[in-house]
């Protein structure tokens, strides 16, 4: 019977793919590949919903691999997790600054790779089934405007019920466009996808919201947040962003930073929104106008 998911295992080890065949197998379907030229043939022909990728490659680097699959339209939005026997932290690293979505070291447990394959195919159905209502952005796995706009009002009416105080960030990449012209757009794509995962992250409970608003634009919203609280956070996303160094096919890394505009309220009942969000866009402005990588916040 064809199963509904598939996974594309790359490793030149024959024995670890006849091991990784067998974990998986009872509920997706593998595909193979022992080369790094052969993997991204099968990816962009067969389209797997998730590579388990080697770095140890006999041919191309499986560094350069995860970077032609995130350059790729195609294979792009295909998540990736690296399983190899490196273990140097920046490996990791650049493992996950170029796009993958995990991490696992080589000896394998069967336990773990069918665990950590299992968690990112959840993940999966449910960017699918929210992509299929229109309310996720697609290349970043972050909630869109249209998603944003329909909770941003229902948080800000429960805030005014409950007399709680509400945050929200808007938060620049700064100098955005020069960087696409400097690197390319594939390479703005993977700096937009960190950016994201850091949005993300920071994001911590279930009524928090990470979204893009559009371009390199993107918003935090964080109901009963006090200012204090929320200009934490808000930090805590600046110096992350200010610490990433996304590594580029050249061999160099880039830096960026963030520009951030906070505003904590607390609504009157059926007070309307247009000036909280105002003054946001005001702070983010004076952020990006006063020296960028900074946060303006009242």
């Amino acid at each position: 019977m064809e199963k509904e998911y598939s996974v594309l295992a790359v490793d030149d080890e024959t024995t670890n793919l006849i091991l990784l065949n067998v974990i998986l197998s009872p509920d997706y379907t593998v595909l193979t590949a022992k080369s790094g030229a052969e993997a991204l043939r099968r990816a962009e022909k067969d389209k797997p919903d998730l590579i388990l990728l080697d770095i140890i490659l006999p041919d191309i680097n499986g560094f350069e691999v995860l970077s032609r699959l995130k350059e790729s339209p195609e294979t792009r939005d295909i998540p990736v997790i690296i399983i190899t026997g490196l273990t140097e932290e920046n490996d990791e690293e650049r493992g996950f600054f170029l796009g993958a979505v995990d991490y696992i070291t080589k000896p394998f447990k069967n336990g773990i790779v069918r665990a950590r394959v299992n968690t990112h195919m959840q993940i999966l159905r449910y960017i699918r089934t929210i992509e299929r209502l229109g309310l996720v952005d697609p290349m970043l796995y972050i909630a869109n405007k249209r998603s944003f706009d329909v909770r941003f009002v229902q948080e800000w009416r429960k805030s005014g019920r409950e007399q709680a105080p509400i945050s929200f960030m808007m938060i620049d990449i700064d100098k955005f466009k020069s960087y696409n012209d400097t690197y390319g757009h594939p390479q703005g794509d993977i700096l937009l996808q960190n950016a994201a995962r850091v949005f993300r992250t920071a994001a911590k409970r279930p009524s928090d919201l990470a979204a893009r608003l559009g371009g390199d634009e993107f918003g935090v919203l964080l109901p009963n947040t006090s200012a204090e609280e929320a200009l934490a956070i808000a930090e805590s996303i600046r110096a992350e962003i200010d610490a990433l160094r996304i590594p580029t096919n050249n061999g160099t890394n880039t830096v960026t930073t963030v520009s951030i505009g906070l505003t904590t309220h607390i609504p009157k009942e059926d007070e309307d929104t247009k000036d909280f969000l105002s003054k946001t866009q005001k702070n983010l402005h004076l952020s990006k106008t006063t020296g960028r990588n900074k946060i303006t916040a009242n």
